[in-house]
């Protein structure tokens, strides 16, 4: 009688997101860490081809993380979120669930208002783009010079606002991983 030997697999962590919506996570992360710094970076740069070439890049990466957020609204949408464990029930309070959805909201929203609004500054200032240098966009809005004026102090004020959630996301995340030590961080950590 010849036994097969069992595979012993650990089971998932309670509460953990699934290996798309982590890799959508630390993707759009990585990408608006970038984006943010390099437009802090070029504003500051004199008019010249240097410039000119981050800005393009600037435009590219903001379109790819409008296309980045999009399928990660719509993959959050259609996969419903782990439940926390009890553990991370219990260490927030009311006010800190509802500080959570509030925050959480608000970056998606800016996830897709400040390329937007790039993309509209761009348009009404008639700079189109051309996505990594091969593919034309739609100009959002005509060109207006006016327009543009007006749009483009709402774009990195939203970048800036979104740079701020970011902060409070991360302060959060610091809180529970080593105050509260509820193991919230492993829900999002690649590789578990």
């Amino acid at each position: 009688m010849s036994s097969t030997p069992s595979v012993t697999r650990s089971p998932t962590p309670h509460g953990r997101f699934n290996s798309v919506a982590i890799g959508l996570h630390w993707l759009l992360a990585l990408a608006l860490v970038a984006v943010f710094g390099v437009g802090l970076y070029m504003n500051g740069l004199p008019f010249s081809p240097q410039k000119l070439k981050l800005i393009n890049w600037h435009k590219w990466a903001g379109v790819t993380i409008l296309l980045l957020s999009v399928l990660r609204l719509l993959w959050r949408w259609t996969h419903r979120p782990p439940p926390l464990s009890p553990r991370a029930e219990a260490a927030m309070p009311g006010w800190q669930r509802w500080a959570h959805h509030a925050v959480q909201a608000l970056m998606y929203g800016l996830f897709l208002a400040v390329p937007l609004l790039g993309w509209a500054y761009s348009s009404a200032a008639g700079f189109p783009i051309v996505w990594f240098g091969v593919m034309p966009l739609p100009d959002l809005l005509p060109v207006d010079k006016a327009l543009a004026d007006t749009i483009k102090p709402w774009h990195g004020w939203a970048a800036f606002t979104l740079a701020a959630l970011v902060v409070v996301h991360v302060a959060a995340v610091v809180k529970h991983q080593w105050i509260d030590r509820d193991g919230l961080l492993s829900r999002m950590w690649p590789g578990g």
